[in-house]
């Protein structure tokens, strides 16, 4: 998303809102998949797992690394992107069912 030059948390309140918004539909399509149970349930009980500490040690090396930028403001919206693309990316993949 662009952000204003002069305020730009009105942007990354955006953000921070379709995140929260597209993860409650990641978390009912999971919840959906480990209940049916079975190979594919496990896998992705474990699948999630995983995924949740690869995205924390990546977001983790960004911020070591200067990645997230030097501002709150830069922080804060680089640190959701991270997230909206991991948080897409299961919900397109949850979605093909």
């Amino acid at each position: 998303m662009r952000r204003s030059k002069t305020n730009p948390w009105i942007g990354i309140g955006l953000d921070a809102w379709r995140l929260g918004f597209e993860a409650g539909a990641v978390i009912a399509l999971r919840t959906a998949k480990i209940a049916a149970g079975g190979a594919a349930g496990r896998a992705e009980s474990e699948r999630m797992v995983q995924e949740k500490i690869d995205a924390a040690a990546a977001l983790q090396m960004k911020a070591m690394t200067g990645g997230l930028g030097s501002s709150p403001a830069s922080m804060s919206a680089r640190t959701l992107s991270h997230y909206r693309r991991r948080v897409a990316a299961n919900r397109r993949r949850l979605s093909k069912i």
